[in-house]
């Protein structure tokens, strides 16, 4: 449905470590630091682009108020790696903990965290 997301970072040196471990989890190679109008880190993975970037503007970057990337994971176990990286790196926790949730759409597996800018992110997998 989607070519890219890019989230804005004030630091973009942590982004990468933290990225580089949460996204290493189901298996995205480090990212590519470049520059494309301005400092950024691209992470390709299964046809998708992911970017953490300085904002163009020149003002701090901040997270979306009821904004959450999802990212689709393989296993629960995975779901609890990519949670587990991402407290490792300077992420927290948010939401209830990783586990099963009953929802409309079926049965899902998440874990959400914060990432070191304040971004929410879902690790997702669906037990349908």
């Amino acid at each position: 449905m989607y070519s890219h997301v890019t989230l804005g970072s004030n630091d973009l040196t942590r982004a990468k470590r933290f990225y580089d471990a949460v996204l290493g989890v189901i298996g995205a190679a480090p990212g590519a630091e470049i520059v494309f109008n301005s400092p950024r880190i691209m992470y390709r993975h299964k046809g998708v682009i992911f970017a953490v970037a300085q904002p163009l503007n020149g003002q701090p970057a901040t997270a979306a108020n009821g904004g959450t990337i999802g990212f689709l994971i393989d296993s629960p176990e995975q779901v609890e790696a990519f949670h587990a990286a991402a407290l490792a790196n300077g992420g927290t926790t948010c939401e209830d903990p990783p586990g099963e949730r009953k929802t409309p759409a079926g049965s899902l597996y998440l874990a959400y965290v914060r990432d070191p800018d304040g971004n929410k992110l879902c690790a997702f997998h669906s037990l349908a």
